[in-house]
């Protein structure tokens, strides 16, 4: 999904926050080598605390492991400000702790897991006030080829760079794949990275707090298991994707300054959270020895050999995957002799999108009414267009159609054992259509 702007976000938060947000943006810009000691007191105000809980209640999200959902908390007793003013108090006598973890595994398209770490209500509002303090402060550090995870940037930025790189002849591109990068983090060192910026005890207690929380999870007998995390910071939990950018910041800095590869090897970088590509015209063994040696020697991270690898794209059937997009050069189809690039949705892309919508579809959705059931087809389609909108993706939803109109043929025609009758003289397509179904 798109980021927000930056001015978007602004506008959704008290005028109060929003200027002091904007306050400590200029104030690290103008002073790169300043830290901030007096921090902990703008976290715990009740304009910090009230935008906080309502971005968390507006993202929703499941209970953690207390089971105190989003909507528990609105009809409980005294509310949201109930709710708030307890968390303040909390803050103010420095009695608050983190709760334990729920870790739970989403399905990843190679049929691996990935953990997913759920804090409780309470530590997401506390972290995101903590990130709303944050995340100017190090946003005014943060290089021009880190996109992801920050306000006013997004996927489609860092495609389009990409798509300026190559089209400016840096066709050479390392595709890096990092080994389970936020769970891989040392610890220590990413509270050095913090500690750069900001010298605030209090908070500084409250990340490593988060850090080192509980993380519970079942195990195969359905018994729950109890561990600390050593190293890493858990996906899923609010402040993990500006700690994650914080430290990953540090290869980009050295990347970029003067006397590195952006400098003598004219290279271009360009991240997105873990998920990093440097472009050159060509890949010397000292530019790689450079990209290899920060990430695995300095920042002690595991760079994944398998899928890492060094695309050359001026070379036939050369392709580079990114985002959910692949970029390669094909052939102009009119036959006039010349390549262009092309920028279309990934093949697994497409794939992942027709099994969900063949998980949206099936047999177990029956019962469910079929308009109800086109409105949720709906909002999700409408998701993956706004994603996959991005270069030559006409292809790309024309699969996509025919995934999805002939998974609803076969819904209708199964959902009672009468045969299902549509109004003679009109296709499936146009009946759905009717219903109010928005094709890609």
């Amino acid at each position: 999904m798109e980021a927000p702007t930056t001015e978007a976000r602004e506008r959704k938060l008290p005028a109060s926050l929003s200027q002091l947000r904007q306050r400590l943006g200029q104030k690290a810009k103008q002073e790169p080598r300043y830290k901030f000691y007096s921090l902990y007191g703008l976290v715990m105000r009740r304009d910090t605390l009230a935008a906080a809980w309502a971005t968390v209640r507006e993202n929703r999200g499941a209970p953690g492991i207390d089971g105190i959902s989003i909507e528990m908390v609105e009809q409980s007793a005294g509310g949201e400000e109930s709710f708030l003013r307890e968390i303040e108090e909390a803050l103010r006598t420095r009695s608050y702790k983190p709760g334990m973890v729920k870790r739970v595994y989403i399905a990843k398209a190679n049929g691996k897991r990935r953990p997913l770490g759920i804090p409780t209500v309470r530590d997401r509002v506390v972290q995101t006030a903590v990130l709303l303090i944050l995340e100017p402060i190090f946003e005014a550090d943060f290089e021009d080829c880190s996109y992801g995870f920050r306000p006013g940037r997004s996927a489609h930025q860092a495609l389009e760079k990409i798509r300026e790189h190559l089209k400016g002849g840096y066709q050479e591109v390392y595709d890096a794949d990092l080994r389970s990068y936020f769970d891989s983090i040392p610890q220590d060192k990413l509270m050095a990275c913090v500690r750069m910026r900001v010298t605030d005890s209090s908070v500084l207690k409250l990340i490593q707090q988060w850090l080192a929380a509980v993380i519970v999870e079942e195990d195969e007998d359905g018994k729950p298991t109890y561990r600390r995390n050593k190293q890493g910071t858990p996906q899923g939990g609010v402040i993990s994707p500006l700690l994650a950018n914080i430290y990953l910041h540090w290869f980009d800095r050295v990347f970029q300054r003067s006397g590195g590869p952006a400098d003598w090897a004219n290279a271009k970088l360009v991240r997105y959270a873990d998920d990093l590509v440097v472009l050159a015209r060509y890949q010397s063994e000292r530019l790689i020895s450079f990209i290899e040696e920060r990430l695995e020697g300095w920042l002690e991270l595991e760079i994944n050999r398998d899928k890492t690898k060094i695309v050359k794209l001026q070379e036939a059937g050369a392709s580079l995957n990114f985002l959910g997009y692949t970029f390669r050069y094909d052939h102009d189809r009119f036959g006039r002799g010349h390549r262009y690039l092309n920028v279309l949705p990934a093949r697994k892309s497409v794939e992942r999108e027709r099994a969900k919508l063949h998980e949206l579809t099936n047999h177990r959705r029956c019962y469910i009414p079929l308009p109800v059931l086109i409105d949720q087809l709906n909002r999700h389609l409408r998701g993956w267009q706004a994603y996959f909108n991005y270069g030559y993706s006409s292809e790309a939803r024309k699969q996509i159609r025919k995934a999805l109109l002939d998974r609803l043929t076969q819904h209708v025609n199964r959902r009672s054992q009468r045969r299902f009758r549509k109004p003679q003289d009109v296709s499936y397509y146009a009946y759905f259509k009717r219903l109010g179904l928005q094709y890609p």
